[in-house]
């Protein structure tokens, strides 16, 4: 009786630790998109209105006061260039490392080094060299810009994929006739996929977040959504429905993105390399 009580007491105690920790995270998401569907005198109003009739003029303000559609599509192109480029890239790279033993262990080592060093020490250089390149203020410089400090840890992640995958799938693979290339592309990068999605996730959450750079590296047409919405605070005062609504519009690709991603990386998690 009393081990059953210890039991249900620590049950208990876990999951009330747990749904704090979520409400910490949920509620303030839930006061952004309350404060996005308000109108000016409710969303300032103190002590708070909980129940009034939504509205989406904040919405509305955001993209046809302020071009939100196009810092939208810069923040997806730029965020998705990068995130292919660098799984591309970043897969052959930890693939050569796992399985040749590339310049291991120094550069990995090395690798990680790189993501010790705080971005505002790097943000002043990399202005400067794409100022002499003639590449600021365009989206494949903030491309680049990305690419330069999120291929080493994509890389670093991988190889850890990698390495859990048996040599003896990739050789079989050769043994029936399959080059290098072929094995890598038919069985090791189906196997790896798990892996891969959530590189690729985590390449495309950091680049869509990314705002030192972004601020930066880009001018009034080439802004991202994080810059834009700071371009929001104004010395007149702060929208602040349409900062919400702007939040909203930023979150929400990633929320669709992560489910979508979720349920892949279930599927393949539980596909087998062997049938």
């Amino acid at each position: 009786m009393l081990v059953k009580f210890k039991r249900n007491f620590g049950i208990t105690i876990s999951h009330f630790l747990l749904i704090l920790s979520s409400l910490a995270i949920l509620l303030p998401i839930l006061w952004v998109i309350r404060t996005s569907l308000a109108n000016r005198l409710i969303a300032y109003k103190i002590p708070p209105v909980w129940f009034f009739t939504p509205t989406f003029d904040n919405y509305l303000t955001i993209f046809d006061k302020y071009p939100f559609q196009q810092y939208f599509v810069n923040s997806l192109v730029i965020s998705g260039i990068a995130s292919i480029v660098a799984l591309i890239i970043g897969s052959l790279a930890a693939y050569s490392i796992a399985r040749f033993r590339t310049g291991d262990p120094w550069l990995r080592l090395s690798m990680l080094s790189t993501q010790m060093l705080p971005p505002i020490a790097l943000v002043i250089p990399i202005f400067l060299i794409m100022r002499f390149v003639q590449m600021w203020d365009t989206l494949p410089g903030l491309v680049l810009a990305y690419l330069s400090f999120n291929l080493p840890y994509t890389v670093w992640i991988l190889i850890s994929f990698f390495q859990s995958i048996p040599v003896e799938i990739e050789e079989a693979a050769m043994i029936d006739g399959c080059s290098r290339i072929q094995s890598l592309v038919r069985v090791i990068f189906p196997v790896a996929l798990p892996g891969l999605l959530s590189a690729g996730v985590f390449n495309f959450i950091l680049n869509w977040n990314e705002f030192l750079f972004a601020l930066i590296l880009t001018g009034r047409n080439t802004r991202t959504l994080p810059v834009a919405i700071a371009s929001l605070w104004t010395q007149q005062g702060v929208n602040i429905g349409a900062v919400s609504a702007a939040t909203v519009v930023t979150i929400l690709p990633v929320v669709i993105l992560t489910y979508v991603i979720q349920k892949s990386l279930v599927r393949n998690l539980t596909f087998g390399s062997v049938k």
